[in-house]
């Protein structure tokens, strides 16, 4: 128990659920305040994922990246506990708004997005490293809501802000997801170079 413990204090996982609880209420008060009741629109919800994901990703990499590939621990099990722990505690944020007046949903879009995001970013861990993962997924998300696409490559090319019944977004998402968690559960996250370790 010490170890798992020592474990979610390195991956600083306490302050990161923390950010994530007040990032959700951040964006669901506005809402529930000046918005309409029902489901918040899909621009305010795609961006409420983004910014969860967001937070979480510093969890995805250790202090110290010559201990995350030393075989005294079993990492692949580790990390793919990891990232299932964060898209469960990512989704209960959301969907526990499903219990109020205003909400993020539908429930078929709140997972897709989250497990297509989250993949996005474990697949920028282990290319480009924890600190610089969250870019892509920050670009193709704000274009995205800025541009939202038609026709079957618009969709697949603009997945986060598509319809919960849209087949090409659905697609990319679940590519994305099971790319990113296959790199990350083998690889782990891309080691720091020297300026990034200072």
């Amino acid at each position: 128990m010490r170890g798992l413990t020592l474990y979610v204090r390195s991956r600083r996982m306490p302050a990161a659920l923390g950010a994530a609880v007040a990032g959700t209420a951040v964006a669901w008060l506005p809402a529930t305040v000046f918005g309409d009741k029902g489901e918040v629109s899909s621009t305010v919800l795609v961006l409420t994922v983004l910014l969860l994901v967001s937070v979480v990703t510093a969890t995805l990499g250790g202090p110290d990246d010559t201990l995350d590939r030393t075989a005294a621990r079993p990492w692949p099990w580790l990390r793919m506990v990891h990232l299932a722990t964060v898209l469960g505690c990512t989704l209960i944020l959301l969907l526990a708004t499903l219990l109020t007046d205003t909400r993020f949903g539908p429930f078929g879009y709140v997972v897709r997005d989250t497990a297509g995001l989250l993949g996005l970013t474990a697949l920028g861990v282990v290319t480009v490293g924890t600190a610089r993962s969250w870019f892509l997924p920050l670009g193709w998300t704000l274009g995205a809501a800025a541009f939202p696409g038609t026709g079957s490559a618009g969709e697949a090319l603009t997945w986060q802000t598509q319809a919960p019944d849209s087949g090409p977004a659905a697609a990319v998402a679940a590519v994305l997801a099971t790319a990113g968690i296959a790199a990350y559960v083998s690889r782990g996250p891309r080691p720091r170079t020297s300026p990034e370790n200072v």
